[in-house]
């Protein structure tokens, strides 16, 4: 009698066991019994055969045919758990989780550190554009990098007459298109050492490194770091900063 029994246990682990015993002197048919499981597919075959090789090879060729299928399904599963994990990480700024499904505006209302930068936006009449299809790139100063400005600067742009130096001023933390952080650093690279970066404002950053840390340089030399990278949005990318960036005054 020559018999095939084969288990496959939970993380997809082969068992094969054997067991052969031959009578030479028989010349009775062999019978050989089968049996495969799997998660969602299960096989049993019985076969009576004179010669043992045919129905081992059949059943070897059935297992690892089955297993490979299951072992490359599971694969599949898990690039795309371990894909989907990337895309939805989510940073949290200012107390608050920045969801990849909402929107810029949305996000950054929520944030404890850039109640000033939100409240700049609505005088600026930028809530419609920052929340639309995009995408946007927006380097976030917190609240403490616009109290680093001279005293009355956050409160004079605030002004209804003012609108327009503040709509100026804040687009120029703004980059159409999503640059995280590793297109900005792939920029910085080939840039060798720095990379021009033309805001929405129409005047250019630029981006280099200090150390590991990002820095931006505005239109009159003062910098500003970028503290937190990658706040995933749904039509964007925020960075928040730790300086108010200025355009350096036109010609």
């Amino acid at each position: 009698m020559f018999s095939v029994s084969i288990l496959l246990k939970e993380g997809k682990k082969a068992v094969l066991l054997l067991n052969l015993a031959q009578n030479q002197c028989s010349e009775k048919p062999y019978f050989m019994g089968l049996r495969i499981s799997l998660p969602n597919y299960k096989l049993n075959i019985v076969m009576r055969t004179k010669n043992f090789f045919a129905p081992t090879v059949m059943g070897l060729a059935i297992l690892f045919t089955s297993f490979s299928q299951a072992q490359e399904a599971d694969m599949r599963k898990a690039k795309l758990k371990a894909e989907s994990t990337v895309e939805t990480a989510v940073v949290e700024v200012g107390g608050a989780a920045m969801y990849p499904t909402k929107n810029i505006v949305e996000n950054a209302a929520n944030s404890e550190d850039h109640t000033t930068l939100v409240a700049a936006i609505k005088a600026a009449g930028l809530v419609e554009t920052l929340q639309g299809e995009g995408p946007f790139t927006v380097f976030a100063p917190t609240n403490d990098a616009f109290a680093k400005l001279p005293e009355g600067t956050v409160e004079n742009l605030l002004k209804e007459e003012n609108k327009a130096d503040l709509s100026a001023v804040l687009t120029y933390h703004v980059i159409a298109g999503k640059f995280d952080a590793k297109a900005v650093l792939a920029a910085i690279a080939e840039g060798q050492g720095k990379a021009e970066l033309t805001t929405v404002n129409g005047a250019t950053l630029t981006a280099t490194l200090e150390g590991d840390a990002v820095t931006l340089v505005d239109g009159n030399g003062s910098k500003a770091t970028v503290t937190i990278a990658d706040a995933l949005q749904s039509n964007g990318v925020i960075h928040v900063i730790d300086a108010v960036v200025l355009p350096g005054a036109k010609p």
